[in-house]
């Protein structure tokens, strides 16, 4: 990968190299990450770029253009899709769902009672919008949560792992029979809400969420190496991915040589079911760092994406104010919730290096980004470790970063 120089960027470049010692020293020897690969760049251009540990179990190195799960990094290339059909006025952030997924239409809230399929009658109030299902306030959930009688029946009916199980429809369906967890609006549940939203991206388009991504988003991006198939002639890049064991070497999960990525999937899951590159997820972060344009080619205007990067959680709360989450992406204090994406709302109270208005997300196997549009940085790391919860490396990586800047724009 070309690199642009690292003092012309504004870094030190000894000190971007402690990046790389770090995760040698702590996380690849000791064997706490099987992988990893990280680029930082600055206006667009790459500063800094490693790779390091195995592609598979079996001892392949690791390659530059290796294809990795980035799970929940798909969800703001699916809020993306949606906002770009609202431009066309095609929908409306604030429209009932139902208006698209006529399925959702009597949907209420959890009331008590049994925790099976039929539930006991819901409490009604208002009405799910595409806004909640952008924000995470819509009242779905994750199964994975283990935490209440609504996760439960989510985890009977297998909505967290519907690749190759069920169509969009039957998904929807599947949904559509279980109660939320509180009414939309009134709290935030990180959930399965940008896979209802990628289901609408289908029903507006008329075209499955790959087909959309494809023609909207990733050849306009020249996003070469991602989709949620991957194409059989490149499945020696596809990085194995493994889940914590406290105490011992992460255990491995799935074998990438199995094929399951390379079986066109079922259900095209816009919360998460991305495969792609580091190089790849560069270029859409460098696209949202240049306010929705890249090399000449337009994907979202900068006003839609100064929508989607404010906070948009009642009365500028924080997550540590509204959550109820057990599991979340983003649970540091000082973090609000956009469009799509965590954003930065007091530095401060963060703890750690940050600018105001910084937007992130991460993924399950513990997959991350950051945008930060005050100095210019951005920043994709990929590893395959379940679940991203198990490990700070995400601060540490942000602190690492600050502390090479050497020319701030503040």
């Amino acid at each position: 990968m070309e690199l642009a120089k690292a003092e012309e960027q504004g870094f030190d470049a000894g000190r971007l190299a402690r990046i790389d010692e770090f995760l040698k020293s702590k996380y690849i020897e000791n064997n706490k990450l099987p992988n990893a690969q990280i680029l930082v760049a600055r206006d667009g251009l790459p500063v800094h770029y490693a790779h390091f540990g195995t592609l598979r179990d079996d001892g392949t190195e690791m390659r530059e253009d290796a294809l990795f799960r980035i799970a929940s990094m798909t969800k703001p290339v699916t809020s993306i899709a949606f906002m770009q059909l609202v431009e066309q006025c095609k929908v409306a952030v604030e429209d009932p769902v139902s208006r698209v997924i006529p399925e959702f239409k009597d949907l209420g809230a959890y009331a008590g009672g049994g925790g099976a399929v039929p539930f006991a009658p819901t409490k009604r109030g208002q009405p799910m919008r595409f806004v909640d299902l952008l924000s995470h306030m819509s009242g779905l959930t994750y199964g994975f949560q283990n935490r209440t009688s609504v996760d439960a029946a989510y985890r009977e009916a297998r909505l967290d792992l519907s690749r190759g199980k069920m169509t969009s429809d039957e998904y929807i369906d599947a949904l559509s029979k279980i109660p939320l967890e509180f009414t939309p609006g009134s709290s935030w549940n990180y959930s399965v809400s940008t896979d209802v939203l990628g289901v609408a991206v289908e029903r507006i388009s008329g075209m499955s969420l790959g087909d959309y991504f494809q023609a909207n988003i990733f050849e306009p991006l020249g996003m070469k190496d991602t989709g949620f198939d991957v194409d059989p002639a490149n499945a020696d890049r596809v990085v194995d991915a493994y889940s914590y064991r406290p105490g011992h070497p992460p255990q491995l999960v799935e074998r990438a040589e199995e094929g399951r990525l390379v079986q066109p999937a079922k259900f095209h899951s816009g919360g998460g079911g991305l495969v792609g590159t580091i190089g790849d997820y560069h270029r859409f972060t460098s696209m949202l760092l240049r306010k929705g344009e890249l090399d000449g080619a337009r994907v979202i205007a900068p006003k839609t994406l100064d929508l989607m990067t404010a906070n948009h959680l009642p009365n500028n709360a924080d997550l540590t104010q509204i959550s109820q989450s057990l599991f979340s992406e983003a649970n540091n204090a000082g973090t609000g919730f956009g469009l799509g994406f965590a954003t930065v709302i007091d530095p401060a109270r963060t703890l750690m290096p940050a600018s105001k208005g910084e937007f992130y997300w991460g993924g399950a196997y513990s997959t991350a980004f950051f945008v930060d549009p005050v100095e210019r940085i951005t920043m994709v790391f990929m590893t395959q470790l379940y679940p991203s919860s198990t490990y700070p490396i995400r601060r540490q990586l942000k602190t690492l970063i600050y502390s090479a800047l050497n020319h701030s724009y503040v």
